[in-house]
């Protein structure tokens, strides 16, 4: 199976690069992965919401360059999935001939709807609210978890 990361921005902090290290390493063992790290738009500090819509429309021309397979953005709208759900979901994307889950996490304004729209399942870790920089740790923790799961192995308890 092939796994691709989209996200919108790059780690700044030394701690977070090296936890996404650690699940991305692990994740070899299961799949092939690609990570995109894509341009943030930038926005002054009170942007209008004209300005918020073109900077999620410059932003989903470039995820669509990387997007392929099953398309999974995370938006809080989205589905909350258990882990064992989360796992069933990616083999039965394997079993029905994807071979490639494509999860897509955005900038702090979120993802333009066409992006949205592509997804065939829309996830949401929770209907708390996590820095961005942390929700990819957290997704390729559960990827990886996910993995295991599907295995029978025993990291999920």
């Amino acid at each position: 199976m092939n796994i691709v990361l989209i996200a919108i921005g790059k780690l700044k902090e030394d701690y977070l690069r090296s936890a996404c290290g650690e699940y991305i390493k692990r994740l070899g063992r299961y799949c092939t992965f690609e990570l995109h790290e894509l341009d943030e738009c930038r926005l002054g500090d009170n942007p209008s919401d004209k300005e918020i819509a073109a900077a999620l429309k410059k932003e989903a021309e470039q995820i669509k360059r990387y997007a392929k397979g099953m398309i999974v953005p995370m938006c809080i709208e989205g589905k909350q999935l258990t882990s064992p759900e989360l796992s069933e979901k990616m083999t039965e994307a394997g079993v029905s001939g994807q071979s490639t889950v494509t999860f897509i996490i955005g900038s702090s304004f979120g993802l333009d709807p066409e992006i949205k729209s592509m997804g065939s399942l829309r996830l949401s870790m929770s209907k708390m609210t996590f820095p961005h920089q942390l929700a990819r740790v957290m997704l390729l923790e559960q990827i990886y978890r996910a993995f295991q799961i599907a295995e029978g192995g025993k990291y999920h308890k």
